[in-house]
């Protein structure tokens, strides 16, 4: 059985009494949660007259990863409508598969699985603590000699060279044979095995001692991206970033953004996501030529899970048949929204709100979009618009378009990755997914978003230019959609919309609304 450590504190303790909470900065819905794993802070928050969560203390609500975590009070229960059965044996069976696989259930499994590497006896020596396979690390103190990057002339990306032997260590009792047995996932986004494989034991404490040129008093994530200029794939480094939050959240400050994020790679971090990082750290990105050439020591560092894991989470996710709606993924969603201060604005109308989102790119373009758009602005019902997220669009108010929309349409690509910032009763319609079908379905599964697309194709046609070397592969294509069959499933996608329980209490709060306001 697991038995819970105390051998790493993220953060250096301070007085509950210090604590500001308006630095807390979460959403209000999940105040409830954080309170309830720091009773002290939650008592302290209790006698201060002006604390402006006293509603939310005392509550037995949890994420769903505490050890003591009644599965009725967590954040989310997994929606499970389809059958279970050739699945799992039972239909609870079900809920809790989808809840370990793809919810906070995930971070409950790496809790369980955490490993102490290095050992101290004191205060001041090193420590390291790892989930199997090195997916995830956290540690004090420790030593990463980066002196022989100031001579490297290649770039680092995806490489797993990067530390070597004696370029890492701390002082604390290492258990070799543990770390060797861990090091299995030798791969640049599958572990931290490239690097941590090479943890010595130093017969000095690094910071102590004076081994360092650099001390890092900030708390530090060391980060490995994926690729940053496509939605998708990116914010499958952000969701696993959000989800070491909470299996770091051994104080207060977890959600701190006075943190320090350090990019595993010495490419100057470009992307049109970036504003995506004020949501984690208030600071400046590094890189690893921030550090090139000295040997740097940190009070405390994480190793946050990665983006293609082993059945890890959004990219390599397995997901049982018949379950969607993770809370994990609904949390960071909001997590996101809140601390980009993102806004939900009131309605004025009950008109369904449409956002087509269109493509200036050589392949995939619907080539009778104009007359799709035009049916659609036809229908005094909808309110429509047509956008294109590009350059031209700051990625914050990409995100408000987003998060007001009702249907979302596109056509397979990255952009329908903002699927993961539509409200609840919101759907995806994927125009054609062009033989790749599980890709945003699934993701719309985790986010508990209504997932339609194209079911005939035979009321579709597809061009294709051809001069492309890969063959004729329906991602190389562009197409014509029938109109009748587009109108079909957009109503479908409408109903589903009027029919969802909160958008029925939008609803009423329109109607309820002065007479002269126009619906």
């Amino acid at each position: 059985m697991f038995k819970p450590t105390i051998l790493v504190a993220f953060f250096a303790l301070q007085a509950f009494c210090d604590t500001n909470f308006t630095t807390i900065n979460l959403p209000d819905e999940h105040m409830q949660y954080y309170f309830r794993n720091f009773p002290e802070l939650a008592q302290h928050c209790s006698n201060e007259e002006n604390c402006k969560y006293k509603n939310q203390l005392n509550s037995s609500k949890c994420w769903g990863y505490e050890f003591d975590c009644k599965w009725e009070d967590q954040y989310s229960i997994p929606h499970c409508p389809g059958d279970h059965k050739g699945w799992v044996s039972s239909k609870f069976a079900q809920k809790s598969t989808f809840h370990t696989q793809a919810d906070f259930g995930y971070i409950k499994q790496q809790l369980g699985e955490m490993k102490v590497l290095c050992e101290p006896l004191f205060a001041t020596d090193s420590s390291l603590e790892c989930s199997d396979h090195l997916r995830f690390c956290r540690g004090r103190n420790i030593m990463m000699n980066f002196s022989k990057l100031a001579s490297r002339e290649d770039p680092i990306r995806y490489k797993m060279d990067v530390l070597g032997e004696g370029d890492i260590g701390g002082y604390c009792e290492l258990h070799k044979n543990v770390l060797d047995e861990q090091a299995d996932h030798i791969s640049p986004l599958q572990s931290w095995g490239p690097e941590v494989r090479f943890f010595s034991r130093l017969n000095q404490r690094p910071i102590r001692e004076g081994l360092c040129d650099v001390v890092v008093e900030e708390p530090t994530f060391i980060v490995k991206i994926d690729a940053t200029v496509n939605m998708y794939h990116h914010f499958c480094d952000f969701l696993n970033l959000y989800a070491s939050l909470h299996l770091n959240s051994t104080h207060p400050s977890t959600f701190s953004t006075d943190v320090r994020v350090l990019v595993w790679e010495s490419f100057t971090y470009r992307s049109a996501f970036s504003d995506t990082w004020q949501a984690f750290t208030d600071h400046p990105l590094w890189d690893l030529k921030t550090v090139a050439g000295r040997t740097v020591c940190f009070r405390n560092v994480v190793l946050p899970l990665l983006p293609r894991m082993i059945f890890g989470l959004y990219y390599n996710t397995p997901i049982i048949y018949g379950c969607e709606k993770s809370g994990l993924f609904d949390a960071f969603s909001k997590h996101i929204l809140h601390r980009l201060q993102v806004p939900l604005h009131p309605r004025t109308a009950k008109k369904i709100v449409i956002t087509f989102l269109s493509r200036n790119t050589k392949y995939r373009k619907i080539l009778n979009e104009d007359e799709l758009v035009a049916t659609l602005e036809n229908n005094s019902n909808y309110e429509v618009r047509r956008v294109v997220y590009d350059k031209n669009i700051p990625f914050k108010k990409q995100l408000e378009i987003t998060r007001n929309s009702d249907v979302f349409i596109g056509i397979h690509g990255a952009g329908l990755t903002h699927l993961l910032f539509l409200p609840e009763w919101a759907v995806l319609f994927e125009l054609y997914n062009c033989e790749d079908s599980n890709c945003y379905f699934d993701l719309a599964r985790l986010k508990g978003v209504k997932y339609l697309t194209w079911e005939d194709d035979t009321k579709l046609e597809r061009f294709e230019e051809g001069g492309y070397e890969g063959g004729a592969h329906a991602k190389f294509a562009n197409y014509v959609f029938d109109k009748e069959e587009f109108l079909r499933i957009v109503e479908k996608a409408v109903q589903y919309v009027r029919n969802h329980t909160q958008f029925e209490k939008l609803v009423d709060r329109v109607l309820k609304a002065p007479s002269h306001e126009e619906f």
